[in-house]
């Protein structure tokens, strides 16, 4: 990594997230001074003896010896793959991130959406996340939520059942499977999607990092959908994010009984969300947004260029004018099986190739 690059990893580790006395600092004299400052003590604030403390145990050695380790890469401000979307966040925007996963995060984020939700989820929210993560991820949207128990796990794993891409933002490190029992899930999301994470490795789950997770969840999509979320809750939370960045919010209605639908109703009287009654009301509500980023995508994704290293050798792999299989794609490409994969959701939903029959091909054009 760059200096500067060196120092925003630093602060990742000294300071805590959304911290934004730091981050004006940051903007107003940059990130290397800033880390200059806290080593000399001449930053003042109240924080400060923990920053100096902090700093003196990062060690950037071992901080990426560590990441290697873990198959995770490290994203910072201004770097190819870093999501300009994030800079809306302002002095509040991470210094760097920690992504587990094949697909180009940038890429990726351009046609996204959140769907979020209550963890003390109805049959009726668990049934709307899947289906209709499953229904915008076959139409070439990112599905990104947090990971949580009930509608959070619902919406993942609707997505991979689709074979599509999604995103997990976690409030601890992309290494510590949180809850526990989502161990599998996240396993498979690294698979086939992406763990992100603006926590240092080995960061465990704090209540303030959920609340500072949601942010992330909000600036990194183009909309966020609540399916069901109580009247004050981390869900809320987000998407009062959302509605900070003037992002569409969409709230799905329920039963006036339920407890998990107050939050959404709530959202919808107070002219802070839109009502969603059907996935497709997604994509037909965003209007030109939906389609704005897959023009992007194909002005930017069809140079050759704008493919990571594993995507471009898969797609150098494709015969020009017939339809491969994945075995064959195994053996001409020679990258493994969980790369591949990876290689074909990006691939797919920037639209260099389409699924036709057991295997896919080349789109032309």
């Amino acid at each position: 990594m760059s200096a500067l690059g060196d120092a925003l990893l630093t602060l990742a580790h000294v300071v805590e997230p959304g911290d934004q006395r730091v981050g004006t600092l940051v903007d107003e004299i940059g990130a290397i001074e800033v880390v200059s400052r806290i080593h000399d003590g001449s930053i003042r604030n109240r924080d400060h003896d923990a920053l100096k403390a902090r700093l003196a145990a990062v060690n950037l050695d071992e901080i990426h010896a560590r990441a290697d380790a873990v198959g995770a890469r490290i994203i910072a401000r201004g770097d190819p793959e870093w999501p300009s979307q994030l800079d809306d966040l302002e002095v509040a925007r991470p210094f760097v991130l920690w992504v587990i996963g094949s697909p180009n995060l940038r890429l990726a984020a351009l046609k996204s959406v959140a769907i979020i939700g209550a963890r003390a989820s109805t049959p009726y929210g668990e049934h709307i996340a899947r289906e209709w993560s499953s229904q915008l991820s076959a139409q070439g949207w990112m599905v990104a939520s947090g990971g949580a128990y009930g509608i959070d796990a619902a919406a993942h794993r609707g997505v991979l059942s689709a074979g599509g891409v999604t995103t997990c933002v976690l409030a601890t490190g992309v290494d510590v499977a949180y809850p526990r029992a989502h161990s599998e899930l996240l396993a498979r999301i690294c698979d086939m999607g992406l763990l992100v994470s603006e926590s240092p490795l080995g960061a465990q789950a704090r209540r303030q990092r959920f609340l500072t997770r949601n942010r992330i969840i909000a600036a990194l999509t183009r909309a966020t959908v609540v399916v069901e979320a109580a009247l004050r809750s981390g869900t809320t939370s987000t998407a009062n994010a959302a509605f900070a960045l003037n992002r569409p919010v969409l709230a799905v209605p329920g039963p006036v009984t339920s407890p998990m639908s107050a939050g959404c109703h709530h959202l919808i009287r107070e002219q802070l969300a839109t009502v969603a009654s059907a996935w497709s009301d997604i994509p037909e509500i965003l209007g030109a947004l939906a389609t704005v980023p897959a023009v992007a995508v194909q002005e930017q994704a069809r140079q050759i260029d704008a493919l990571d290293g594993v995507a471009a050798r898969v797609f150098d792999a494709f015969p020009r004018a017939r339809a491969i299989d994945q075995h064959s794609l195994l053996v001409q490409s020679g990258v493994g099986v969980k790369d591949l994969l990876g290689a074909l959701s990006t691939l797919e939903m920037l639209g260099f190739i389409a699924r036709i029959d057991d295997g896919w091909s080349r789109v032309r054009g």
